[in-house]
């Protein structure tokens, strides 16, 4: 193939433009072929650029960024700060990649006037800052001059960002940046002359301030009287935390909005961690709503997220991933020892340490020392007790806690003691081992020396908006165990979090804030981190981790499909699931539901006979409707299925009107289910029309069959539940019912090797107005087969069950309701 003369030249000088950057990229060890791409990438992105980039126009183009160039200061400055990329990020080209996108989402800095509105999703602990910080230079050398950085509500979140911007963007070059802010002191207008900083001929602009309302009206009332100075400043403003519950319901969003009013030319660039960010789900924060963007970056390789605790959803097998066995419950019988029972009780509580809280402190210690034996990770290490938001509270337990570990230190030299900690290491290690993350395991003996060392810097402290230590790690490696956390749920990290102790505290979205901040990169430790918490709480948790992944999932999906933020806000907030998100959060109503190409399953089940029983009633009636009504039906006796098709939607609302579904499985409510249903016949001419599955296997006996109706027997599969799910005996969770193939068992032939976007598709065209209702029927037993699973027990209900999964065809765009 003969070489393009133009390309090759373009490569060359490129080659030779970034040849310190590549240096300094193989220092840091990025892979020679990945350094390759990037320049191949680069000479690509030139080309695009050329081509779709010339002086801006008052128009929004849709691509005007496409990467760095030879002429760029601020990024090539970054770049060589960047000692250890691979530690907060996955690697340098992600980083290169996503903050690209992001600012080519951005207005152009020349165009004469404009105001976007943009979002970025990131995941907890994953190199946000530094995310952020790659934005900045980028957008730096396009010319946008002012960067006003909102972190959060407390000091201590405002002078951690404020120190790694400083350290990653400035410290290398002071001289090409004007600061306004430090590490020690928030914006203070009165040393500032608006004139000499805002002048055209100025460096950069960087101001960090808290989103304060004192603090944010003298900021706004500055630029107010630099108004005539504004216009040849571009702006970019960046909240790091709009996770922020009912922001819109203070007067920090009204000033936000000021600000951006007061500059011609600004870019507000809001970052959160959930997709159930404030902006997704209020109504009230429309002023700050991302209309432009929102940007979802992918999860960093080598990543500890939600699914190491409680798996993936299963694809075609039962015998689902349920994650690592790292959650301990706390038995509801501790809970008043942890927190006060009644608000009048606060100032009297004094908290007695249950066994389980002592047994955590215990696994703390022990971890702390086999990384010390392992040597490797962040030096820092630290456990989290979250059990009330009041700082009396955490105060009380300093003393009992402190007294814990000083009678800890004097029991090493108890041989029953030793015992006692031998047990508990080998228990654990056991239950989640060291090779399933190809780490070498370390034995007691091993980590005992370290113990007494462990035990002497071992501090115990407060973290809350009254504390002065925040365990930033500024003064150097900290060994502590933390009560509170009430920063954390607001943007502050604890570095080295190994163990969590968590009992719900005010509202349970309170808590399961603070507890997303468990996840991130554990280098060196992944197998060790462990989290204690109530049952209760454990579910909260599980349910909004599921409607997280669905919602990213969906974020994914708008982004193929062109759907607009607006559209996908609207779908948003209509998830079924999100009654439970808004519950937890503020008890709000929900105004609409929508089920649109939603894949509904039960997983939670009664196991009482009565229960079951009404179950297996409906599920019989129904299958006989459908053997009455369908059009035609596909028997396959011999695998155990029968698909009755074009089933009159009047037969599924009967059924679920009688069928009983578990009250706490809320995207499953049957009357969301039947409006829903009902809405979509009326609006949009579709469910009519039903297919309906029973999803047996083939029967071995006849001990085995469950019968639905004459002729049609079936063999019983097998689910078993979920052993940390709940206390009550009435109660089983088997996590996932329906796989991915079964969703698509109506579907033509050749169906089985399609992914999760190729089903869509087919249904899209095939069935794009027919629903799909499945019938499973479990065996009552359903015992755990071969060795007992830590995480699994048998089903052991009264009756044998009938699960239930429902999949609806697509929605139409052009009505987000449907």
């Amino acid at each position: 193939m003969t070489r393009n003369n133009k390309a090759f030249h373009e490569t060359f000088r490129l080659v030779l433009e970034l040849s310190q950057p590549i240096a300094r990229l193989e220092q840091l060890g990025l892979d020679p072929a990945e350094i390759e791409a990037l320049v191949r990438a680069r000479v690509q992105e030139r080309e695009t650029l050329a081509a779709r980039m010339a002086e801006p126009t008052g128009l929004r183009q849709s691509v005007w960024y496409a990467g760095p160039s030879d002429t760029d200061v601020y990024w090539p400055a970054f770049v060589n700060q960047l000692t250890t990329v691979a530690a907060e990020t996955s690697t340098f080209g992600d980083l290169d990649r996503a903050s690209s996108r992001i600012v080519s989402h951005l207005h152009h800095p020349k165009e004469p006037s404009f105001s976007t509105r943009g979002l970025v999703l990131t995941h907890p602990q994953s190199g946000t800052t530094t995310n952020i910080a790659a934005v900045i230079a980028k957008a730096a050398d396009q010319g946008y001059r002012l960067f006003i950085v909102l972190t959060g509500i407390h000091n201590a979140m405002r002078r951690q960002t404020q120190q790694r911007l400083t350290r990653q963007l400035i410290a290398s070059h002071p001289e090409q940046w004007m600061e306004l802010t430090t590490s020690e002191h928030d914006f203070k207008p009165h040393y500032l002359n608006p004139a000499a900083i805002l002048r055209a001929d100025s460096a950069p602009i960087l101001c960090v301030v808290k989103k304060n309302a004192t603090v944010l009206r003298k900021l706004s009332e500055w630029l107010t009287h630099a108004a005539s100075l504004l216009h040849e400043c571009p702006a970019l403003i960046i909240d790091t935390d709009v996770n922020q519950p009912s922001v819109a319901s203070t007067s920090i969003t009204p000033l936000i909005h000021r600000m951006l009013g007061t500059l011609p030319r600004a870019a507000y660039l809001g970052y959160a961690t959930t997709p159930l960010s404030t902006l997704l789900l209020e109504p009230g924060a429309e002023d700050l709503f991302p209309e432009d963007f929102i940007v979802a970056l992918p999860r960093p390789g080598q990543y500890t997220g939600p699914e190491v605790l409680f798996g993936r959803e299963e694809d075609d097998s039962e015998g689902a991933d349920d994650g690592f066995n790292m959650i301990r419950m706390i038995p509801d019988r501790d809970v008043p020892h942890l927190r006060p029972v009644s608000r009048t009780s606060v100032e009297d509580f004094a908290p007695d340490l249950p066994a389980t809280l002592r047994h955590a402190i215990e696994y703390f210690l022990m971890a702390v020392a086999a990384r010390k034996v392992r040597g490797s990770g962040t030096p820092h290490n630290t456990m989290l007790i979250h059990t009330s938001v009041t700082t009396n509270v955490h105060n009380s337990f300093l003393a009992p806690l402190r007294e814990l570990l000083a009678d800890t230190a004097l029991l090493l030299g108890s041989s029953p003691y030793r015992a006692h900690l031998r047990h508990l290491w080998e228990q654990e290690t056991h239950q989640v081992t060291a090779e399933d993350f190809g780490l070498e395991a370390v034995s007691f003996d091993e980590l005992f020396t370290h113990l007494p060392i462990v035990l002497r810097d071992c501090c115990v402290t407060t973290d809350n908006s009254s504390s002065n230590d925040h365990h930033d790690g500024v003064l150097g490696p900290v060994t502590a165990i933390v009560v509170g956390g009430t920063t954390l749920a607001r943007g502050l990290a604890l570095e080295g979090m190994t163990v969590g102790y968590f009992v719900p505290a005010v509202t349970p979205y309170d808590t399961l804030q603070q507890m997303t901040r468990w996840f991130g990169t554990r280098t060196g430790y992944a197998d060790l981190p462990r989290i204690w918490m109530t049952a209760e709480l454990s579910e909260w948790w599980r349910e909004i981790v599921g409607v997280e992944s669905e919602l990213r999932l969906q974020l994914e999906r708008a982004a193929e499909d062109g759907i607009s933020p607006l559209s996908l806000a609207m779908r948003v907030r209509s998830h079924p699931k999100l009654r439970f998100v808004r519950a937890a959060k503020q008890g709000q109503p929900i105004p609409r539901v929508s089920y649109g190409g939603r894949r509904v399953q039960t997983h939670r089940f009664r196991t009482n006979a009565r229960w079951l029983r009404t179950n297996l009633e409906a599920a019989r009636t129904l299958v006989a409707a459908s053997a009455a009504h369908a059009s035609h039906v596909q028997a396959s006796p011999d695998l155990g299925r029968y698909i009755f098709f074009n089933v009159p939607s009047d037969r599924v609302i009967d059924f679920l009107t009688t069928y009983q579904f578990h009250e706490g499985s809320p995207e499953t409510d049957p009357s969301l289910l039947i409006d829903y249903i009902g809405k979509r016949i009326r609006m949009a001419n579709s469910l009519r029309q039903w297919n309906v599955a029973i999803l047996g296997k083939p029967a071995e006996t006849d001990d085995d069959t469950l019968t639905f109706a004459d002729g049609i027997t079936v063999g019983r599969i097998i689910r078993t539940r979920l052993s940390i799910a709940s206390d009550d005996p009435d109660f089983a969770d088997i996590k996932t019912l329906m796989s991915r193939r079964d969703a698509a068992i109506d579907l033509g032939d050749g169906i089985g090797d399609l992914n999760e976007q190729e089903i869509r598709e087919a249904r899209r065209r095939q069935l794009p107005h027919t629903g799909l209702l499945a019938l499973y029927p479990i065996d009552r037993t359903s015992a755990t087969p071969g060795q007992t699973n830590a995480r699994r027990a048998s089903l052991n209900a009264e009756e044998h069950v009938i699960g239930v999964g429902m999949v609806f065809p697509h929605p139409d765009y052009t009505d987000s309701t449907v």
